[in-house]
C-alpha cells in the first residue's frame, strides 16, 4: 500500500455476481460457495448513512482486519481466505480496481446473532448504565468511577444486532437464554482473551482500546472470528498521550464527522446532509493514522 489516497468508493456493482448484503459500510457477494466482503468508504453517523465518503476508509478497515487476523491466529481462528485479488475467482478480475486493497474473500459462517463487545474502559452506552444503575450490562461495577476511567478487569458485555437504530446492550443471562450457557461462556471466554492481547499490544504502540466488539460464526462447526476486527469503525481507539479520565476521549474514528454534525444543529433525520471536504479529509487522516500507528505501516 502506498500513501496516496484511492478513489472514493460509495458502491459497488459486479455484473453478474449475487449481492448477498449490503451493510452501512460494507458490500458483500456470493460466489463459488465463499463470500466477498467490499469495505466501501461509506460513513454513517447517528444511525444514518451520510452522501459524503471518507478517503481511504475501505482500505484501512480491510487492512486493519487483515493485520489482526494475522495477529491473533493463534489465539482463534477466523473466516479468512485471501485478500489477494490474483486469487480471487475469475469473474472478479475485471474489477480490480474496486477490489483491490479493501477486499477479502471468506468462508461462509452461520453468525451468532449476538454482538460479542469487551470493554477496558467506561464510556458510551456503558457509562451511560452506569450512571444511572452502577452497573454495565447488569455486571455491578465500583461506586465513584468517573467517564473513561479504565476498568478493574476488562468485562465481556453482550449486544443483540439491530438491523435498524443502536444496538441492545443485554445480560450475560439474556445471551445464554439466547444461544446456549455453554457457548456465551465460550464466546465470553475468547472475546476476553482476543480483547486482552490486542489491547497490550496497542499499549506500546501508544494507542488504547477502549472498548471493541467482535463478531463469530460457525464454519464446518469451527467456531471463528469473522467480519471486521479491531478497527476505529468497531473500537474507541484513544491516544495515549492525550487521554485524560473525567471526561469523553479524543478517539481515531468518526470525532470530526459528529463534531460538525452536531455544529450544523442537524436533527438527525433524513436525509443526512453532505460533508465539507476538509471533513471528510481530516477524518480520512485520522483513519490512516490509526492504522499507521498500530501496525508501523503507511496505508
Amino acid at each position: 500500500m502506498n500513501s496516496t489516497s484511492s478513489p472514493v468508493i460509495l458502491q459497488t456493482d459486479f455484473t453478474n455476481i449475487e449481492r448477498h448484503a449490503r451493510g452501512k459500510v460494507r458490500d458483500v457477494y456470493r460466489i463459488d460457495g465463499q463470500l466477498l466482503i467490499v469495505a466501501t468508504d461509506r460513513i454513517s453517523a447517528f444511525d444514518y448513512i451520510l452522501p459524503t465518503g471518507i478517503p481511504d476508509k475501505g482500505r484501512v478497515l480491510t487492512q486493519l482486519s487483515l493485520f489482526w487476523f494475522d495477529f491473533l491466529k493463534d489465539l482463534t481462528p477466523n473466516h479468512l481466505l485471501t485478500a489477494d485479488v490474483d486469487q480471487f475467482p475469475k469473474p472478479l478480475l475485471p474489477f480490480r480496481e474496486q477490489l483491490e486493497g479493501r477486499s477479502m474473500l471468506v468462508k461462509r459462517a452461520e453468525m451468532i446473532e449476538v454482538e460479542c463487545v469487551a470493554r477496558g474502559y467506561i464510556s458510551g452506552s456503558g457509562w451511560k448504565e452506569y450512571r444511572e444503575n452502577g452497573t454495565v450490562c447488569g455486571i455491578p461495577l465500583p461506586a465513584g468511577l468517573r467517564e473513561s476511567d479504565k476498568l478493574p478487569e476488562p468485562i465481556f458485555t453482550p449486544a443483540t444486532k439491530a438491523q435498524t437504530g443502536h444496538d441492545e446492550n443485554i445480560s450475560f443471562e439474556r445471551t445464554c437464554s439466547l444461544i446456549g450457557a455453554d457457548l456465551a461462556a465460550t464466546l465470553r471466554e475468547r472475546t476476553l482473551a482476543i480483547y486482552t492481547r490486542a489491547a497490550r499490544f496497542a499499549e506500546t504502540r501508544g494507542i488504547i482500546i477502549a472498548d471493541t466488539k467482535f463478531e463469530f460464526g460457525f464454519v464446518d462447526g469451527e467456531l471463528v472470528l469473522a467480519d471486521e476486527v479491531l478497527t476505529p469503525d468497531s473500537s474507541r481507539f484513544w491516544p495515549a498521550e492525550t487521554y485524560r479520565a473525567g471526561g469523553p476521549q479524543f478517539s481515531f474514528d468518526k470525532q470530526f464527522v459528529r463534531d460538525y454534525l452536531e455544529s450544523i444543529r442537524w436533527n438527525k433525520q433524513p436525509p443526512a446532509p453532505p460533508l465539507p471536504e476538509e471533513v471528510a479529509v481530516k477524518t480520512g487522516e485520522k483513519y490512516r493514522q490509526a492504522y499507521r500507528e498500530l501496525t508501523g505501516h503507511e496505508l
